[in-house]
């Protein structure tokens, strides 16, 4: 174990700071998921369908930010803040044009889209509401989150959270006014909080686009910047970027195929499934965070030629994982109860939701070590290709076959399926650890400074 105090603070403060951030970009959702389920179980279960493509876009942003990430603590560590600024509008174009893909994709196929997540026509109406205006946010969001999560790789996390905390504020007072047709706004209902997300939206983009131009002064990043950039960064960001967009890609891709095969479970399983999922991913704010702290550490660390640390380091943080596993798995269990009565949904679906946050309160532990480990430590090391090749054969050979197999041959309870689903975070720990200490994982993928 490390015992430099100066560490632990580090680690703290970064993992504190992203977890805030996380915590305020899920309470959005939240604040839907809340006031759609007081409003109707219908409405709450298609916009869960709808989170889900969101959810999909999200992992091919973090795909084409961590790149940048990966790049830019690294030269960060070397102390050069030019090929930063190349790999984040490298990082733009790549998310920008995914972004625009999809949008033409939910703006011209909403309802042929969520038809493949459920067969429930009345949940599949709904969702339509929904993401025909949502699909207006997919741009800004993009740009957005690929701009502050580039903005971690040296060091800055306090915009992060202050957009969240502005976007959470804003869509809650929205949320209020147009869904329900409170202070005599129009009640719109599931697309009340699509508009309030898009407002929400368009302010998150403006706060980003006033700091980086007024309060950011390290990189100094600006339109021409990042539209003019120096071609040859390309390869490396391609080199790096690519396999963690392929696993972010496919990763997004088989959570959408987990949510339909629950989704043709009954709209009880859409509803419990997407509770579950909101009080996993609030609780779990803090795991998320210390793995992108790590991978920060990790790559500062590299970038300084300092690969002696490396071993200390990654021990101390294998505690620190499973410890943080276990109190948000702890969490989840507890505090079942008191989320569901929030709620106003069916007997049938509250008892879902309850088996299905028991599952989770099990499952988060495997998940705060190996995904940590995997996405943070292995990936901030500049290793980015072995969680493509584990996520590839762990989802598609193994996971969704048996959990389709026993959802629509065995014809076995949600409760059997959901944990089918889920159970790779637990299986997964062994070729992590195993992966992280033959310690091959250690690789530099910045360019020498020229002479």
């Amino acid at each position: 174990m490390i015992s430099e105090k100066s560490f632990y603070k580090t680690f703290a403060l970064l993992t504190l700071s992203l977890a805030l951030q996380n915590l305020l970009t899920y309470g959005v959702n939240l604040a839907d998921n809340l006031m759609l389920g007081s409003y109707s179980e219908t409405a709450l279960s298609g916009s869960a369908l709808c989170n889900q493509i969101q959810f999909f876009l999200q992992m091919l942003v973090v795909g084409a930010s961590e790149g940048a990430v990966v790049m830019g603590t690294q030269y960060f560590g070397k102390g050069r803040f030019e090929p930063i600024v190349h790999t984040i509008g490298t990082a733009v174009r790549f998310g920008g044009g995914i972004a625009a893909v999809m949008f033409l994709l939910i703006l011209f196929f909403p309802g042929q889209i969520l038809g493949l997540l459920t067969n429930d026509a009345a949940v599949i109406a709904e969702g339509v509401k929904y993401l025909q205006i949502i699909c207006f946010t997919y741009l800004m969001f993009t740009v957005t989150n690929i701009l502050t999560a580039s903005l971690r790789s040296v060091g800055i996390v306090k915009i992060g959270y202050i957009i969240s905390a502005s976007t959470l504020i804003l869509n809650i007072i929205l949320n209020s006014c147009l869904i329900y047709g409170n202070f005599g706004f129009p009640e719109l209902g599931i697309r009340g909080a699509a508009v309030a997300t898009l407002c929400s939206r368009t302010v998150e983009l403006l706060i980003v686009i006033w700091y980086l131009k007024y309060k950011e002064h390290s990189l100094n990043l600006t339109l021409k910047k990042l539209v003019f950039i120096d071609r040859s960064y390309i390869r490396d960001y391609k080199r790096t970027a690519l396999p963690v967009l392929t696993s972010q890609a496919q990763w997004g891709l088989a959570q959408m195929a987990q949510t339909g095969v629950l989704g043709h479970l009954g709209a009880p399983a859409i509803a419990a499934n997407s509770i579950a999922t909101i009080v996993f991913q609030i609780i779990t704010v803090v795991v998320y965070g210390s793995a992108s702290a790590s991978g920060i550490m990790i790559g500062w660390t590299i970038g300084e030629g300092k690969e002696k640390n490396i071993k200390p380091m990654v021990k101390t943080l294998e505690i620190l994982f499973l410890s943080i596993g276990i109190l948000s798995g702890l969490a989840i269990f507890l505090i079942r109860e008191p989320v569901l009565s929030l709620y106003q949904i069916s007997p049938q679906a509250k008892a879902l939701s309850m088996q299905f946050m028991a599952i989770l309160s099990v499952t988060t532990v495997g998940t705060a070590y190996q995904m940590s480990c995997d996405n943070g430590i292995i990936r901030g090391g500049g290793n980015t290709s072995f969680s493509m090749k584990m996520n590839l054969i762990s989802m598609w050979l193994i996971l969704l076959p048996i959990s389709i197999f026993a959802a629509f041959v065995l014809h076995l309870s949600p409760i059997i399926v959901f944990f089918l689903l889920k159970w790779d975070q637990l299986y997964k720990a062994i070729p992590v650890f195993i992966r992280l200490h033959r310690w091959k994982w250690i690789t530099k993928v910045t360019r020498e400074e020229a002479a």
